[in-house]
């Protein structure tokens, strides 16, 4: 018989072993946003070599958003069919190779094809980010988790606007993608043996892939499914904005050129990695102290909103760092909004189809995207430079996605626990959580 010192120790190696995971996924999402970093860091560089104009440049950016879109699903189904270890392993060298393919680049139409090939490969970092923490962890844990991993997304902007511009000073804006896209294969080979050493020890295979795969006609008859869906087509273009085009908005409008680029991004996305945990941890905290899910789930959600809404105070902002301070604002109430909006999908869904669902998100949110970014490039090239209206939008997306994804899930609560599965069992813990 067991005793209570054996099962403490199982409890606490089990403990060690999962949030061991979570900090390779949290290593993947940082090269993952180090690689689509670079070319926005560039932008003003490039733009000066080859003379592009800001719709150039936005369909260089649009390239990689199609991809990501069109791949999304693709890649949510081959990490539900495969497993996590090997399908993750495979997208990080597909985006790798094609992150240092950039380099090899001398026209805008071959920067569209490198840009297109690393969405293909960069689609799959999610998908599988969030099935791995569906797998590993308890239901109560996985918005921290979330929160932990996601924040990678922002120490990758951060590691990027730190070593970009010293290696194209150094050794040219080419070097600045070969070195940046090698660091993908350094990752491999620890998650690969990390993963199935964790497997082994826990004596089961968590991340094996599913025997019954659920067709996207079923899972799209779920309000759950629409209700992340929604969040991601309105929210997903305003944080695809914010990637892309703070450097180049705040080179125009503020004068700070690739050198001087470090400090203001590194200022946002550290505030964009504090909104990340803090926002993952809202929901965790929410509940210690007694709180529905569901009801911590959207109140944290709602929190993170209306922190993104004084964005809109650009408008009236003339100097740097006032405007620094109100962008990182919204990037960490973007951050923790994407924190408690993942969860969603691997608290409402039985662990075998959370890589399909978050595929249908991610699609969803490339093609908003995509449709975005050629209009933001002919708005500037027309109106010759003008943001505000941009940000205008971006301060009040979140609220009627919280709007709309309420709706969702009020009528998912109204509908009942029987139609709320994909398999025809109950998983309905609550409309949010």
């Amino acid at each position: 018989m067991r005793t209570e010192v054996a099962e403490a120790v199982d409890v606490h190696r089990s403990r060690y072993v999962r949030w061991g995971i979570c900090g390779l996924l949290f290593f993947a999402t940082t090269i993952n946003y180090v690689d689509r970093q670079v070319l926005s860091i560039l932008k003003p560089t490039l733009q000066a070599e080859f003379g592009w104009r800001e719709i150039d440049y936005s369909w260089i950016v649009m390239a990689f958003q199609l991809a990501y879109a069109m791949m999304m699903p693709l890649a949510g189904r081959l990490i539900d069919r495969i497993g996590t270890r090997l399908g993750y392993a495979l997208a990080v060298i597909v985006w790798s190779v094609a992150a240092i393919s950039h380099g090899f680049a001398r026209s805008a139409t071959q920067f569209i094809i490198a840009r297109f090939a690393l969405g293909a490969g960069e689609a799959a970092n999610f998908p599988a980010a969030v099935r791995t923490v569906a797998n590993w962890f308890p239901q109560e844990e996985r918005s921290f988790a979330t929160g932990i991993f996601n924040s990678g997304s922002n120490v990758g902007v951060i590691a990027a606007a730190l070593l970009v511009p010293l290696i194209t000073n150094y050794m040219g804006w080419q070097a600045a993608f070969f070195i940046t896209g090698a660091l993908g294969f350094l990752w491999v080979v620890p998650w690969l043996l990390g993963v199935k050493g964790a497997e082994k020890d826990e004596g089961a295979a968590p991340t094996s892939p599913a025997s019954e795969p659920v067709a996207y006609r079923e899972l799209l008859a779920d309000r759950a499914s629409w209700a992340f869906i929604i969040g991601k087509f309105v929210t997903d273009p305003v944080w695809w904005f914010y990637l892309f085009w703070i450097p180049g908005f705040l080179n125009r409008t503020y004068s700070v050129d690739l050198m001087s680029m470090g400090p203001p991004l590194i200022a946002v996305y550290l505030a964009a990695d504090v909104g990340s945990i803090f926002g993952g941890w809202l929901h965790k905290g929410l509940v210690a102290r007694g709180w529905n899910a569901a009801a911590a789930r959207k109140t944290a959600m709602l929190i993170c909103g209306l922190s993104a809404t004084p964005v809109m105070l650009l408008l009236w902002v003339d100097t740097l760092w006032p405007a620094v301070a109100l962008i990182g604002l919204a990037a960490a109430a973007h951050q923790g909004w994407s924190a408690n909006l993942f969860t969603l999908v691997s608290d409402t869904f039985p662990k075998r189809t959370v890589g399909s669902v978050v595929g249908l998100g991610g699609l969803a949110g490339g093609v908003s995207g995509m449709l975005i970014s050629p209009v933001v490039g002919y708005w500037l090239d027309w109106s010759n430079g003008w943001y505000q209206p941009i940000f205008f939008v971006a301060g009040t997306a979140y609220l009627v996605a919280f709007a709309l994804i309420s709706t969702a899930l009020s009528l998912r609560e109204r509908a009942g626990a029987r139609s709320a599965s994909p398999t025809g069992r109950s998983i309905k813990k609550g409309p949010a959580g």
